[in-house]
């Protein structure tokens, strides 16, 4: 099994606020991140498939492919967009980084094509956070 991972970006903005929470809780609990302005990060995605090497092409995958789908699954629907306000698949959950990669994963599984597997995903909030998931 050979591994082969695809790193895309994107900026975007969010805020981590529970509704159910008085504004007094969401400060303690999330801190700076319970901005009413919202704030924003510099997303850096890996997305990493797995499989057998195609016997003529050498590749498990075309990554020049998986970017397409990564772009038009889920960097075309986060990049410079509020997480909280424009993006659907975010629309009910709280906006965290764990929230958000489980949201991405359930965008780009079901266009990854026969033949490959996703494997895992790490989303880096911040060069010091980032998050791993593997689907389940």
């Amino acid at each position: 099994m050979v591994y082969i991972t695809r790193i895309e970006h994107f900026n975007a903005a969010h805020k981590l606020y529970n509704p159910a929470w008085s504004k007094d809780k969401n400060e303690n609990i999330f801190g700076k991140c319970a901005n009413e302005k919202w704030h924003g990060h510099n997303f850096e995605l890996y997305v990493t498939i797995k499989g057998i090497p195609d016997i003529d092409t050498g590749f498990v995958f075309d990554a020049k492919k998986l970017s397409g789908i990564i772009k038009e699954h889920v960097t075309e629907k986060l990049d410079h967009k509020n997480l909280n306000l424009d993006v659907d698949f975010m629309e009910g959950k709280l906006c965290s980084i764990e929230n958000l990669v489980i949201g991405i994963w359930q965008q780009l599984e079901p266009h990854i094509p026969q033949g490959v597997k996703l494997h895992a995903l790490k989303l880096y909030e911040t060069p010091r956070i980032f998050v791993e998931y593997f689907g389940e």
